[in-house]
């Protein structure tokens, strides 16, 4: 009889259970798309920017709100709606183009240590560990310095810091992969090491270098950010968010929507790459 009457409450149970994983599963697939949402609105920034960014077009100082400028003007009179969206037009898509030029150079060097093993591993990851050990930040601030402030040299001064984080992980998975039982079978059989390479260990690897690459996103971002603050970015009158707000912090006391706003886009973008990141990585871990 409690059997029976234990029976219900179990099944309520395990349906309430089911709508939480169903309404967290749509949850996810919609931070997901988010990323995909904030890529198409940096492709589309100089078609959605209603202003010049770099030219004065009205009053000087308009509050948020005011007719014609959604979130005011700044003390030259340029559009900030505009400075900001193509300010999020650059920070967006180098933060992209970093996170993928660190995983083909990364990603190459831990499958090749992977696969390979021996000396090759050895002489590759002790390369890498040698790049982990210097201060990544400080290393990009040296490079950009010596090269002269632009956005290309941030790039290049970040992206020759960021490889080795993923050459470690891939590396990693690459060799748990190798020691499973498929991949010894193939072995065995006779199949040529580039084949066990591009058939069995690369679509392996693929789910968790996306994940770390979507998770680094906000990453790159912030460091973007805060060298374009310290004037090692992008160069004014070109809008950059961490530059727009360093470059206005005067009038943080006075008309302090100047320099909050583009500091409130930088939080949006890495909030919305870090949540997307977390979805993709439940995703992908469920799917598996």
């Amino acid at each position: 009889m409690s059997t029976v009457a234990t029976l219900p409450t179990r099944f309520n149970v395990d349906l309430a259970g089911r709508l939480r994983r169903g309404r967290s599963y749509w949850v996810d697939r919609a931070l997901v798309g988010l990323l995909g949402l904030v890529t198409l609105v940096a492709l589309l920034a100089p078609v959605l920017a209603p202003y010049n960014p770099v030219s004065p077009v009205g009053d000087l100082d308009l509050a948020p709100l005011s007719p014609h400028h959604l979130l005011g003007t700044d003390s030259i009179g340029r559009d900030l709606l505009s400075r900001v969206l193509l300010g999020m037009r650059a920070s967006w898509l180098s933060a992209l183009l970093v996170v993928a030029v660190g995983l083909v150079v990364g990603g190459t060097v831990g499958l090749i240590a992977g696969a390979a093993g021996g000396w090759v591993d050895a002489v590759l990851m002790r390369t890498t560990d040698l790049f982990l050990a210097m201060p990544g930040a400080l290393v990009a601030i040296a490079i950009v310095s010596a090269l002269g402030p632009s956005l290309l040299h941030t790039l290049i001064g970040i992206s020759l810091v960021w490889w080795p984080y993923y050459a470690r992980i891939i590396r990693g998975e690459v060799r748990a992969l190798a020691a499973r039982p498929h991949v010894e079978a193939a072995r065995l059989a006779g199949v040529g090491p580039v084949r066990i390479v591009v058939r069995h260990l690369l679509p392996g690897v693929v789910p968790s270098a996306v994940v770390s690459a979507s998770l680094d996103i906000g990453n790159v971002i912030l460091l973007l950010a805060g060298l374009s603050f310290i004037g090692l970015g992008q160069q004014q009158p070109a809008p950059e968010l961490g530059a727009d707000t360093a470059s206005t912090l005067d009038q943080l006391l006075g008309q302090k929507w100047v320099p909050i706003i583009p500091g409130l886009a930088v939080l949006a973008l890495t909030l919305i790459a870090n949540l997307s990141g977390d979805a993709l990585r439940r995703l992908l871990g469920g799917r598996s």
